[in-house]
């Protein structure tokens, strides 16, 4: 299985597009957002290099987690190999850092077929695109992350490609233009999504498997770490591994970049293993807690209950205490304290729940039972109302 990240479409016959702008380097834009906290889900540009390709598993027997997934997709490649056919097409969403990418170059593995890489916001004309699907063999899959991004010109050019393996080009231009179609080898296209609600209907519907990636338990990234550890030749004991992987807000990116972290402080102490002890040292000392909030998670919890009471308390007022942009807010750090169940939506704001103030120290026992009191006549208040 040859693994292929597209880069540029210069190989791509004259089909009536222009050629004057060069087509983009490379595949995955850099991120223009220059926070780049430990515990968040999105890729560095170190990441998605080739140090963390070595750590990806390279069968579905290796992959730990997303058991239902697993299964989906065993059936699938065996119907598949039956009936000597390429995959049907796969649509996985869910947060970033579960493994999408992954998934889609253990399906090429096991498929034996080449895997194709590429991101939306990379196609930005219709050759970029037009480039990576006439050079496809017979079974090869084409993985588009972010799909939900790709422009309009792109998508409408993937419909006849997927539902019938053709491309539609219009050449020429007025009363010369004229339509030539192209026909494509049969391929998988995998497209990977954090918003699958952005994605429109009928590229979606365009897709024969439909498939959410879940958070991972402890146990199981527990397991991750200890393999990644072993790849990377680092000695790690159970009780450390645990300690990472309880850190790692569910997400198996989060613990490998907290292993190399620890990792890091190991070295610099001159010890010989990680243990729980040191593990929970570095840790803090990245200022990662017990329950995955880092510095930024408390300062907004800290600010509500310091500043506004706890709250309820809107979004911009919020990011103008801390200094956060509203939409960082709202986007990196909010949806995780709400899993967690540290912060309430509700029509008149954002709460800090009781689980936020005893984890953060900030109630005593006395007041607990008065808070939580309150809580219970907030909600029935709002009953009803829904969530902004």
């Amino acid at each position: 299985m040859a693994i292929k990240r597209s880069a540029n479409s210069q190989s791509v016959p004259n089909l009536g597009f222009s050629s004057q702008k060069k087509s983009p380097q490379t595949s995955r834009p850099i991120s223009k957002n220059t926070s780049d906290p430990i515990v968040s889900g999105a890729a560095t540009p170190q990441e998605t290099e080739s140090f963390d390709e070595s750590l990806r598993p390279s069968c579905l027997a290796d992959y730990i987690g997303q058991k239902d997934l697993k299964s989906i997709l065993s059936i699938a490649m065996g119907a598949a190999k039956t009936r000597q056919d390429s995959l049907d097409h796969l649509l996985l969403y869910g947060p970033p850092g579960l493994g999408k990418t992954t998934i889609s170059l253990i399906l090429a593995t096991e498929m034996g077929v080449n895997c194709k890489i590429t991101a939306a916001p990379a196609l930005e004309r219709p050759r970029d695109i037009t480039g990576l699907l006439v050079n496809l063999k017979p079974g090869d899959i084409l993985f588009i992350d972010e799909i939900h991004r790709l422009n309009r010109l792109t998508e409408e050019l993937l419909y006849p490609a997927m539902e019938d393996y053709r491309l539609d080009i219009t050449i020429g231009k007025g009363q010369a233009a004229r339509t030539r179609s192209i026909p494509l080898p049969k391929f998988t296209l995998i497209g990977a999504t954090t918003k699958v609600g952005a994605l429109t209907a009928p590229l979606r519907d365009r897709f024969g498997l439909i498939q959410r990636l879940r958070f991972y338990e402890p146990d199981e990234l527990r397991l991750i770490v200890l393999r990644t550890a072993k790849i990377l030749n680092t000695e790690i004991t159970e009780d450390g591994a645990a300690e990472i992987a309880r850190r790692s807000r569910g997400t198996p990116r989060i613990a490998n970049r907290l292993l190399r972290r620890v990792r890091d402080y190991m070295q610099v102490k001159k010890l010989a293993c990680i243990n729980q002890q040191l593990a929970a040292e570095a840790l803090d000392i990245y200022q990662v807690d017990v329950q995955g909030l880092d510095w930024t998670d408390r300062l907004i919890l800290e600010t509500m209950i310091h500043q506004f009471r706890g709250g309820p308390v809107g979004l911009e007022a919020i990011a103008a205490a801390t200094g956060e942009d509203s939409k960082t807010i709202e986007e990196v750090y909010e949806p995780y304290l709400l899993q967690i169940g540290y912060l309430h939506r509700t029509p008149r704001g954002r709460v800090v729940t009781t689980d936020a103030y005893q984890h953060l120290g900030q109630i005593t026992e006395e007041q607990l039972s008065i808070f939580a009191a309150h809580s219970e006549g907030e909600r029935s208040n709002d009953d009803g109302l829904g969530c902004i």
